[in-house]
């Protein structure tokens, strides 16, 4: 009669407007933020920013759709959508991008093959650096 409930990756998180929280967060599920987030946000599912939306950390998901602003790192596995009012302020390593006219972006780009969340990308940024210390020892 009790009904054992998984966590289900079709489940959204919503932090609305006038909400700031401070702190990590990670998920299994599609998160939306009109709100404001201090910290790194990790989920297996889609990142919504609304207009009203802002996050100030590292950003690593499947999929996202950028209204709003983010400060920071953004990592996505398949598609980042970039609306006309998104403002990005850091570094994005995606598999596809798409960029509406208006969109504001500042920082690097990086498009991988891969959609394993931007892991493999990760790793290869890391790899040039090992070898670029042994030859300068």
């Amino acid at each position: 009669m009790a009904k054992y409930n998984e966590t289900d990756s079709t489940t959204i998180n919503l932090i609305s407007n006038g909400t700031d929280i401070t702190g990590d967060i990670k998920s299994n599920g599609d998160i939306r933020i009109d709100g404001s987030l201090t910290g790194n946000l990790n989920t297996k599912g889609k990142v919504v920013i609304g207009p009203t939306g802002k996050v100030s950390g590292e950003v690593i998901c499947k999929n996202s759709e950028v209204s709003g602003i983010i400060e920071g790192k953004i990592t996505v596995g398949q598609l980042l959508n970039l609306k006309a009012s998104s403002k990005i302020h850091g570094d994005i390593v995606t598999s596809k991008l798409s960029i509406e006219p208006g969109a504001k972006f500042s920082g690097n780009c990086n498009m991988t093959d891969n959609e394993d969340n931007g892991r493999a990308a990760i790793t290869k940024e890391k790899e040039p650096e090992k070898s670029g210390e042994k030859q300068g020892k």
